[in-house]
């Protein structure tokens, strides 16, 4: 038994580090189709890049028609087959809530939390936005991972709750696993939120505000003060929230901390919808798990 019990030990590190070593880095998926198409300029050795867009290659090209379904090659629905409409009972409320992936086990958690108007059907939809959604759906189930797109109250404390509840429940049935939150438009209310709260602050592991807002209030956070990792994706021409104040908020960050884990891609000529269509999941996503706290 004395000679057996290494072994056995040394088999449960390989197998029970199976799922997290699966998430550093991330492996592809249609890589080469979701790559930025070019860059005009960067600083700060990458922390700012400007990316070209053009709304004639970018959407009329890439979608069969325009902004409601993306050409086939940029899409696989076949992972539609982990993908469950869920609810979750809470103090906070029922949680209905989108899952694509590992329910329980997994090596990372991203959570897509929608705008003004939207439901947890947007974060699903495989063919808007270019089909970049059914790519982070397939980078997740791919990786040993899982995809959540929920519902929620509001954009306030309920609202910040709710997704703290569900936070807690996945990060329950996965011990040690990394959880990333990206939040489009008006969502990135809750994403300043969740960074501001001890638990969720204390436990996220990344925010990408895309098309969104700031929030000094950041400065004060658990989130800020575990060097959580933000990205910020943005368009130029952005007629609801101005790149111009997104952007010296995060050059306020860096202010604070010059080596502060940021990063801001400013998509030049795109608008509001823009980041949630090019940002490149993948090559953030394993930026982001580099910095992880």
């Amino acid at each position: 038994m004395a000679f057996r019990l290494p072994l056995l030990i040394a088999t449960f590190l390989l197998f029970s580090g199976l799922a997290h070593g699966q998430t550093l880095p991330l492996k592809p998926f249609k890589d080469d189709l979701f790559a930025y198409p070019g860059t005009l300029s960067s600083e700060n050795n990458g922390a700012y890049t400007v990316v070209d867009y053009r709304e004639l290659r970018d959407i009329n090209a890439r979608d069969k028609v325009p902004e409601r379904r993306a050409q086939a090659q940029y899409v696989d629905t076949g992972v539609r087959n982990v993908q469950r409409d869920l609810s979750l009972k809470t103090d906070a409320g029922n949680i209905r809530h989108v899952g694509v992936g590992r329910t329980q086990g997994a090596g990372i958690i991203v959570l897509y939390l929608h705008g003004q108007g939207g439901s947890r059907k947007q974060g699903v939809d495989d063919f808007t936005f270019g089909g970049n959604f059914n790519r982070i759906k397939n980078l997740m189930a791919g990786n040993g991972g899982l995809y959540l797109s929920p519902d929620f109250s509001d954009f306030g404390d309920t609202g910040a709750a709710q997704i703290a509840a569900l936070i807690g429940h996945y990060a329950q049935q996965s011990p040690g696993v990394k959880i990333f939150v990206a939040c489009g438009s008006m969502g990135g209310a809750l994403c300043w939120k969740l960074a501001a709260r001890k638990d969720t602050g204390g436990r996220i592991d990344g925010l990408l505000l895309l098309g969104s807002l700031w929030d000094e209030s950041f400065f004060s956070s658990p989130g800020f003060k575990r060097r959580v990792p933000v990205f910020f994706g943005h368009g130029s021409k952005d007629p609801v929230f101005p790149v111009a104040k997104q952007e010296a908020f995060f050059r306020s960050i860096l202010a604070k901390s010059k080596t502060y884990p940021a990063r801001f891609v400013r998509f030049e000529t795109g608008t509001h919808g823009t980041p949630i269509r090019m940002t490149d999941w993948r090559g953030t996503l394993n930026w982001m798990l580099s910095k992880a706290p």
